[in-house]
């Protein structure tokens, strides 16, 4: 590969990230290809891919989603479901436990280890006790555990009660993640969240009480009737909390979401802050966590000790490791195949039915994909090391992608070291999910991301 750029002449001449970032439709950049891409003719790939035995010495993550929620929140495109009736949260753990079995006999997973899960949702935290449980047992059942591994579960304010919490304890979870997004009563009206900051509060002091090595808080940068003095206050109360790890998400407007509909009929009482306004707010709060004491660790999150709280989920993700995604409309990432689960809960019940996986849509990289995908989403932590390249890949950083790097470089979003270390600059670091598409393929310009 000697550049990732089919028409590099056309693309030098625009200014870096034209054209300007729409209101609505900017996807949170989590892989690469894009998912528009993926196919069900790729399938058959996808489960070759499994049938074969693993000769590859990669970590293996598991990934969990859980499609229920108490609300569906105006911003949320993830597949879920409110006030899921008892009935099919059973059907959907039944249908979860038989699909973890069918990986587990595959012969590209049978006796791996697992280094790390997470609990996605949806609201991980809707689950029962006994459900929790029921499905950790069952997990420790079908895979080898990596001493030490790292178990992530997200929660919601409202169901992150003491009992729940000393479950998840019980069973092993190392970090927890609460989806808190704003500490302002008002603008968690005004986004028809269902909590309020007494809530989080509560369930934050709970937290603490039961113990975990590291607790995580949400914040999403950019919601409706989010003023500058709404959000600093939010984050100066988040900081006195003093969680292990803060999350901050620039708000966006998927076509299929609530906020879409309200905003294109009007609804939005307030408008919503423009992008160079939020770039300035994250940009400002990474500044102001630093002076409390954390470290930016990506493009989205800071942490009180580097070292001890580590992220494994993404980092061992974005540095190439396989990932087997179970529940409705989960991804996984294993031998170079992407796959994404069926997208609805009715179809991933009637596979499991029919004692089959539940395979939707998948895509399988070439070798220069790979390279791309695993550079993109490092820069997201920040920067790409040339010498990790050069053992994995055996190309030059700054060869493969000296038109995107040069010009990046100029515009001050990127920075080269003397060793060629790729490093993204505090003004590239806000806005990456707009530099990231510079160095797609000239095939993955212009295609919907989704």
């Amino acid at each position: 590969m000697t550049s990732n750029r089919e028409d590099p002449g056309e693309a030098a001449e625009c200014s870096p990230l034209e054209p300007a970032e729409p209101v609505e439709g900017s996807y949170f950049v989590s892989t690469y290809p894009p998912f528009s891409v993926w196919t069900e003719d790729e399938v058959a790939a996808y489960r070759d891919t499994l049938a074969r035995a693993h000769s590859e010495v990669n970590e293996l993550g598991l990934y969990v989603h859980v499609p229920f929620c108490a609300e569906r929140c105006q911003y949320c495109y993830y597949l879920s479901y409110a006030n899921a009736e008892e009935e099919r949260i059973e059907a959907y753990v039944d249908g979860l436990m038989a699909e973890l079995e069918s990986y587990a006999r595959a012969p590209a997973i049978a006796g791996r280890e697992v280094g790390f899960v997470y609990f996605g949702g949806g609201t991980p935290s809707m689950l029962s006790e006994e459900r929790i449980r029921r499905v950790m047992a069952h997990i420790d059942r079908c895979f080898p555990v990596k001493q030490g591994r790292e178990l992530t579960f997200e929660c919601a304010p409202a169901s992150a009660l003491p009992a729940k919490l000393a479950t998840l304890r019980d069973v092993g979870v190392t970090r927890v993640s609460m989806g808190v997004q704003a500490l302002d009563d008002e603008v968690l009206r005004k986004n028809k969240r269902v909590h309020t900051v007494a809530e989080v509060e509560r369930a934050y002091t709970c937290m603490r009480e039961v113990g975990f090595d590291v607790v995580n808080l949400d914040l999403i940068v950019g919601l409706a009737g989010e003023s500058d003095k709404t959000f600093f206050a939010g984050v100066d109360r988040l900081v006195g909390l003093a969680p292990e790890s803060v999350t901050l998400y620039q708000l966006e407007i998927p076509l299929n979401t609530p906020l879409y509909r309200a905003l294109a009929d009007g609804r939005i009482e307030d408008g919503l802050p423009t992008w160079e306004e939020k770039h300035a707010r994250l940009a400002r709060a990474f500044e102001e966590l630093e002076r409390a004491g954390y470290s930016v660790r990506s493009a989205y999150s800071a942490v009180r000790d580097p070292l001890r709280h580590r992220f494994v989920y993404q980092d061992a993700q974005y540095r190439g490791a396989d990932l087997v995604g179970v529940g409705p409309s989960a991804f996984s990432y294993v031998g170079g195949v992407h796959h994404q689960n069926v997208a609805s809960l009715r179809g991933y019940l009637a596979c499991s039915a029919r004692g089959e996986l539940p395979f939707g849509r998948a895509h399988v990289l070439s070798a220069d994909e790979q390279l791309v995908r695993e550079f993109v989403l490092q820069l997201k932590l920040g920067g790409a090391d040339a010498a990790v390249f050069r053992g994995r890949f055996g190309v030059e950083l700054t060869e493969v992608f000296a038109e995107p790097l040069e010009r990046l470089c100029r515009a001050g979003l990127l920075t080269l070291t003397d060793d060629a270390d790729v490093r993204v600059t505090r003004a590239g670091l806000v806005r990456i999910d707009r530099v990231i598409p510079e160095f797609y393929l000239g095939q993955h310009h212009d295609v919907r991301y989704s």
